[in-house]
């Protein structure tokens, strides 16, 4: 039996019903990472040992009766930018290719509490900074559907992890897309929750106002699990909100009857024979058929939002890689002669060149004389972004688009092409940048057999409707395609 390639609400079942215990789970997923990790390329480093003391507790809890989690005995990846104690966190740095953390983060601890199986840490984009994972310090995961294809990034060991079965579900982060649209390219589903949903404490911070930690999975009902169980208030997160109130499981919709969906111009620009805008304009249909009044609307400054994203995060990160100067922890230069020199040595040598170049536009947009020029319109319009979006919603309960303007495409073809790359998050920024939630779902292939997704976004905390309408999606197609080519 491949325990591996069951979904997570499959495995909850078959534990409970004893067809199963969880270390049988524990032993299947690695048998799968030991079968394929050489190929893929998705974890940093393995948790052998937590993975298999917590399935005992998971199989002793079940031989007395007890009553267990719907998490318990379900294998998770972790992106190696959250925090796991007493685990390496490298965020796929040189900088803190040493660093073990001496905590867990808040996600981490509400995952274990309800017994989850923590398989690993995930490879990523150095310090999140990139939408291919070829930025890692440490190596390049591949695409399960086409192992010469990028899994996107910069959550991209997080996705190819899920999509290459060689763990059930994975938590990622998403600045500007880093969740959705590796989600996109490797076939699977990832949401980007709304801002202050799940807390943050124990994420290494990249551009603290839009960072949000996210779950993948293969079906909807899978992110959902893992979502319901990271979020929440959390008394050291005070961005965090108490949202106990908001109604957490998936409703079993016969229809789509009420629900009202904007279609905005401004994604739908590209060439309309293009098989990215072929399957969601088919999904669009689909929504239509279900009962769904579809809108044509308008975010007339969406076209702003690579620049506002790219002026913001940088800015960010400038700040809070400030840190990383080699006094108290994280790599430091060998050779050096005094502080200042020791400072520039180590930050040289320990970051990548993608992390040095957003390191440099975030101290060229927050210095003197060009603050008001670059930073302070780039907060402008980002209020302005906010209220296209609220003005929408006023009219819409959810807006359709494509997760991203194309599929996978090839490892190093847009490395050195860096408008190229950025241009990436185009479609998936927006949410971000405004805070609303938004999911990616897989809609189809493109002639080349790679996935395609399309992202849902909602008002802010309306996570429900976007698992309402996605799982609907889901059940309509008798599951999305998932397979691969290993």
């Amino acid at each position: 039996m491949d325990l591996f390639k069951k979904s997570g609400t499959e495995l909850s079942c078959m534990l409970r019903s004893k067809e199963c215990s969880a270390r049988e789970i524990v032993s299947s997923i690695y048998t799968r990472i030991d079968s394929v990790e050489e190929k893929l390329g998705s974890y940093v480093s393995l948790t052998r040992d937590m993975a298999d003391k917590k399935a005992d507790i998971v199989d002793k809890k079940i031989a007395k009766g007890e009553i267990i989690s719907p998490l318990a005995g379900i294998p998770v990846g972790v992106k190696d930018n959250i925090l796991v104690k007493d685990v390496k966190n490298t965020c796929s740095s040189k900088m803190l290719e040493n660093f073990v953390a001496p905590y867990n983060s808040t996600v981490v601890e509400k995952m274990l509490d309800q017994d989850c199986l923590i398989i690993g840490k995930l490879n990523m984009d150095e310090f999140a900074m990139g939408s291919s994972t070829e930025t890692s310090y440490f190596k390049n995961t591949k695409n399960p559907h086409n192992l010469d294809c990028v899994p996107g990034g910069s959550s991209g060991g997080s996705a190819a992890s899920v999509a290459g079965y060689e763990t059930t579900v994975s938590l990622g982060s998403d600045t500007g897309g880093s969740v959705r649209q590796p989600a996109s390219y490797c076939g699977i589903v990832g949401l980007k929750p709304t801002y202050s949903s799940v807390s943050r404490y124990g994420l290494v911070s990249f551009a603290s106002s839009l960072d949000q930690i996210g779950p993948m999975g293969r079906t909807v009902k899978d992110v959902h699990l893992l979502y319901s169980t990271i979020s929440g208030y959390d008394k050291k997160d005070r961005t965090t909100v108490d949202i106990s109130n908001i109604p957490k499981e998936i409703s079993e919709l016969k229809n789509l009857s009420g629900i009202k969906v904007g279609i905005p111009s401004e994604y739908y620009l590209t060439d309309k024979n293009t098989d990215v805008i072929k399957s969601v304009e088919n999904f669009i249909k689909f929504l239509e058929k279900s009962g769904a009044e579809i809108k044509t609307v308008s975010l007339p400054n969406t076209k702003y939002s690579i620049p506002v994203y790219y002026i913001l995060s940088s800015a960010e990160a400038s700040s809070n890689l400030a840190r990383f100067d080699g006094v108290k922890y994280g790599y430091r230069a060998s050779d050096y002669t005094n502080f200042q020199d020791m400072y520039k040595k180590t930050r040289t040598e320990g970051f990548g060149e993608e992390v040095k170049t957003r390191i440099m536009l975030g101290t060229y947009v927050l210095s003197s004389g060009y603050y008001d020029e670059y930073y302070n319109r780039a907060q402008s319009m980002k209020k302005m972004m906010k209220q296209d979006f609220d003005k929408v919603f006023e009219e819409c309960d959810i807006i359709v688009t494509p997760t991203t303007t194309t599929t996978a495409f090839n490892l190093g073809e847009k490395i050195n092409a860096h408008m190229d790359m950025y241009t990436s998050d185009i479609s998936t920024a927006s949410a971000n940048i405004t805070g609303i939630p938004a999911i990616s779902i897989p809609c189809g292939r493109d002639l080349k057999g790679l996935p395609i997704g399309v992202q849902i976004m909602g008002k802010h905390f309306s996570e429900k409707l976007l698992f309402d309408v996605s799982n609907f999606y889901e059940k309509s197609i008798d599951g999305f395609d998932l397979e691969i080519k290993i």
